[in-house]
Order: C-alpha cells, then structure tokens, then sequence
C-alpha cells in the first residue's frame, strides 16, 4: 500500500514557475514508477510526466516537454514536478501517482493523490 500527498500549488503569473512535490508512505516506494496527471475543469485527466522507478528514464507530454521537469529522490520517497514558464492552459488540479509500470496510460497507476490545485494567471 502506498500513500501519495502532493503540495506546493497554487496561483503564479504567466511566465511564472512552481515546483511541486508527492510524498509518499511505505517501503515499496523505490519499486514504483510514478507519475503527475493534471485535470483541468470541464476536462478529461491528462499525462503530463512519468518517471521510472530509478529515475533514470523520464518521458514528458508535448505540452510541457522542455517547460516541466520530473525528478524523484527515493531516500525520502518523494516525486517532484518543476514547473517553468507557465502558461495560463497549465491550470488544472495536479495528481501523482504510483504504479508498477512506466506508462503514459492511467489505468497502469495503481495509487493516486488527491491532487494540488495550480493556477496560472495571464
């Protein structure tokens, strides 16, 4: 079993940069890839970015590649998403997730956060 809560939302100006973090509970966290999904209202949920469970290999949705920057430090069980150069269609509620395989695919994550709400003004 494993327990995901993300912080560091919240609201920036266009341009702007926020980094998020996923802490997550249980022995098994280093075993898991992990990944940030974002849902913005009136919207289906999103790929955004995925990391294998050693954080070697990363993969990033078109929109943000080059913006956005996942990394994870296993020592303190925890995924971060860097987010840079915002844009106003960054604004979504933002969800980890861990899972045992290393996919773009929501149905191959296991476990979920509640989520962070990002808002990105013009």
């Amino acid at each position: 079993q494993v327990q995901l809560v993300e912080s560091g939302g919240g609201l920036v100006q266009a341009g702007g940069s926020l980094r998020l973090s996923c802490a997550a509970s249980g022995r098994t966290f280093s075993s898991y890839a992990m990944a940030w999904f974002r849902q913005a209202p009136g919207k289906e949920r999103e790929f955004v970015a995925a990391v294998t469970y050693t954080g070697i290999s990363t993969d990033y949705a078109d929109s943000v590649k080059g913006r956005f920057t996942i990394s994870r430090n296993n020592a303190k069980n925890t995924v971060f998403l860097q987010m840079n150069s915002l844009k106003p269609e960054d604004t979504a509620v933002y969800h980890c997730a861990a899972g045992p395989r290393y996919s773009r695919r929501e149905n191959e994550y296991r476990y979920w956060g509640r989520g962070t709400q990002v808002t990105v003004s013009s």
